[in-house]
């Protein structure tokens, strides 16, 4: 029987290979981590053959589970920035809000469409009418990166179906519905909070405008001129078709969590639609009817095509973080690391507090906050079960430490950066700042949650 301390070295050797992998090699996430999985499972006494059984059959409970639904919501996202809904909601939030008030709305609007849009197509959407506005109202570039980053970066952590809080329900073995609602409540607080310490910072004068601006780049009067051109562009659909694609797959998985939650025996069709295969298929689908008018049936596979470019690198990684989970789970660490946080309630703190520490070094070390969030989710899915709290709160503190520290080896932070014509330091005051605060609001709510709210 192998020691838990020798147990807890081997996973602090098999974390090292991931990031050697990513950081050194320049290999791909998901061979570091299948490396490490041979390696933690016959390092702990596992049989060659089972181990490679174990991290297959990790991965393919993992891509059984959420496969096709991060597969889905990639090419609804698609649609809807293809056929300009995407911009239909963000203008309408924009519009709904005071001038006094336009950095907020621009923050909401990045929240909204990041729940069915990868965070650089948000922020391309977003970024020239958020510099339009600042130019209208007189507000420095650095107010509409970092609310941007804000919003956008909270709703790409915490609420499904992006990949990693899609993920969560089923690493830590919860109900989707109870995901999509707490990272709805604790996402849109998140960004209440952090739109006003971010400002509040700014306000104080960090920011110079002789260092922090890349004055060679000619990128705002481009993109404001890039906005000018699409107001007077092609014909768009209306808000409520919009919003339809994403209203439906949130409809579907609440009625299945209020089915369980009402009935003995929750009735066939709450069960059908709650499954998260269903619901984001019937939105996909939305989508496409939304999309007809506007980019035409013969686009449905061109746009489909390009969702699913970006949608193969997060399958192979998340599948990967499966393959992990199962081979750590396998080999007993879970309850050594219980040990070491002692059992009962007094483990709430420390473990969530790990969660978070864990997800930071990940996302610090190596960039990529889905790769960070899956990675301590998968560690720590193993110590779930031990601690006196509902796993949706560690899954949260798991991913507000992915969602971190975001820097120059993350390719949200170029993205952020170039396109608001800034330099390295400005990024690192607006984006990196913007992510820093919003992680930190994330994690707090998940601790308060964890100790008030009851399993």
């Amino acid at each position: 029987m192998i020691s838990p301390a020798l147990l807890m070295l081997h996973l602090v050797i098999a974390i090292a290979i991931i990031l050697v992998c990513i950081i050194l090699l320049k290999l791909n996430a998901a061979i570091g981590m299948v490396l490490a999985c041979l390696y933690m499972g016959t390092a702990c006494g596992m049989p060659l053959m089972d181990t490679v059984s174990t991290l297959s059959s990790g991965f393919g409970n993992m891509m059984t589970g959420i496969g096709l639904p991060i597969g889905f919501g990639i090419i609804l996202g698609q649609l809807l920035s293809d056929s300009g809904a995407a911009g239909v909601i963000a203008d309408r939030i924009v519009a709904a809000f005071p001038e006094k008030k336009a950095m907020w709305a621009i923050s909401l609007a990045g929240f909204v469409l990041s729940i069915p849009v990868f965070f650089d197509v948000t922020f391309v959407i977003l970024i020239p009418i958020g510099i339009t506005i600042a130019a209208k109202i007189n507000k420095k570039m650095c107010y509409v990166t970092g609310c941007l980053t804000i919003g956008a970066t909270t709703a790409h952590c915490v609420v499904p179906p992006t990949p990693n809080p899609l993920a969560a329900a089923d690493i830590f073995g919860f109900d989707l519905g109870i995901m999509m609602g707490v990272g709805l409540v604790v996402g849109l607080i998140t960004v209440l909070l952090s739109d006003f310490v971010f400002i509040k910072i700014h306000d104080k004068g960090i920011w110079n405008e002789e260092k922090d601006v890349n004055h060679s780049s000619n990128v705002v009067n481009e993109l404001i001129a890039a906005r000018e051109a699409e107001d007077t562009g092609k014909p768009k659909p209306s808000l409520f078709m919009s919003i339809l694609p994403i209203l439906i797959p949130i409809v579907c998985i609440l009625a299945g969590t209020v089915g369980t939650a009402l009935f003995e025996e929750s009735p066939v069709i709450c069960q059908f639609l709650g499954e998260k295969v269903i619901a984001m298929l019937l939105g996909t689908l939305g989508a496409y009817a939304v999309s007809l008018k506007y980019i035409g049936r013969e686009n449905f596979e061109k746009s489909a095509g390009e969702a699913l470019k970006s949608a193969g690198v997060v399958l192979l990684i998340t599948g990967a973080g499966g393959s992990f989970a199962s081979v750590i789970t396998a080999t007993g660490i879970g309850q050594a690391i219980v040990d070491l946080l002692s059992t009962g309630t007094n483990s709430v703190v420390p473990a969530m507090f790990l969660c978070y520490l864990i997800g930071m070094i990940f996302r610090v070390a190596q960039g990529s906050g889905t790769v960070a969030g899956m990675t301590s989710m998968t560690i720590m899915s193993a110590v779930a079960p031990a601690i006196a709290c509902h796993p949706v709160w560690l899954a949260l503190a798991c991913l507000s430490g992915g969602n971190s520290i975001g820097h120059v080896n993350d390719s949200g932070f170029w993205v952020a950066t170039n396109m608001s014509g800034l330099t390295v330091t400005g990024g690192l005051k607006t984006y990196t700042l913007g992510s820093f605060i919003s992680s930190v609001f994330i994690f707090l709510l998940a601790l308060v949650g964890a100790l008030v709210i009851p399993l």
